[in-house]
């Protein structure tokens, strides 16, 4: 696939770099990457994977855009409230490059839907607050073999790791949560949460995604990334598969 001269001009500052290149950047316009939730961590992911060129973004949310969102939801304006955050997000998502194609569903993910909705996906970013929610990412992720990148925050907190399940060295999400269906949801609303936090890590989630589809730096699945604002510090920590997974371990 070749890049038209606008292309090169625009991603200049990617493909000088050795890690990622034109061959680099041409994965990413071929990508598609599905973005579940469109709220504190899925916006700055989307304006990232956007501005990098990610050729179709799907996003998925049935959430509308409210006042209490802007602290922390920065691809939204006041006059984004009350719309539905996927039709807001898409707007922004054109006016910032174009050249990506956006694809909008306006709908809660779950057990029964996902699959077929995230089906055809490259690289999958979940950035709910839904506990369930989660689960049915995950478990549609690792059936139909796509890496997933699952970044969380609350208060003054953000972790973040990438699964790939179906790799014989390589945990699945329910290899870290377990099997745990009644565990209650915690929401921003809840608990409350720094601004300037989901902007981290949903920079951090977009860097992820980038590297499953170009394959530069390290590889972070089996990796747990800990973020700790009040103490300014980030650790990585090993996320072994649990061989009695009810997810891979079979």
């Amino acid at each position: 696939m070749n890049l038209t001269d606008a292309e090169l001009d625009r991603y200049a500052r990617h493909i000088v770099l050795k890690e990622v290149g034109g061959a680099g950047q041409a994965k990413l316009r071929r990508s598609t990457v599905a973005v579940i939730g469109a709220g504190g961590i899925g916006s700055p992911a989307i304006q990232y994977l956007a501005a990098a060129g990610v050729g179709t973004l799907l996003l998925i949310d049935d959430d509308r855009v409210d006042l209490s969102n802007l602290q922390r939801q920065t691809l939204f304006s006041e006059d984004d409230i009350g719309r539905t955050k996927v039709a807001a997000a898409a707007g922004a998502v054109v006016r910032l490059n174009p050249n990506v194609i956006v694809v909008v569903r306006s709908e809660q993910i779950n057990a029964r839907n996902a699959r077929g909705l995230l089906a055809g996906a490259d690289v999958i970013l979940d950035g709910t607050d839904s506990f369930a929610t989660r689960l049915a990412v995950a478990d549609a992720a690792l059936e139909l073999r796509i890496p997933l990148v699952s970044a969380a925050v609350a208060q003054f907190e953000g972790q973040l790791a990438v699964y790939r399940g179906w790799e014989a060295d390589k945990p699945c999400y329910r290899c870290f949560v377990g099997d745990d269906p009644n565990r209650p949801d915690v929401s921003c609303a809840d608990v409350g949460v720094l601004g300037a936090m989901a902007g981290v890590m949903g920079s951090l989630a977009a860097l992820e995604v980038m590297r499953q589809v170009t394959g530069f730096g390290e590889d972070a699945a089996g990796k747990l990334l800990l973020v700790d604002a009040l103490a300014g510090r980030f650790r990585s920590i090993a996320l072994p598969k649990d061989p009695g997974c009810p997810g891979c371990g079979h």
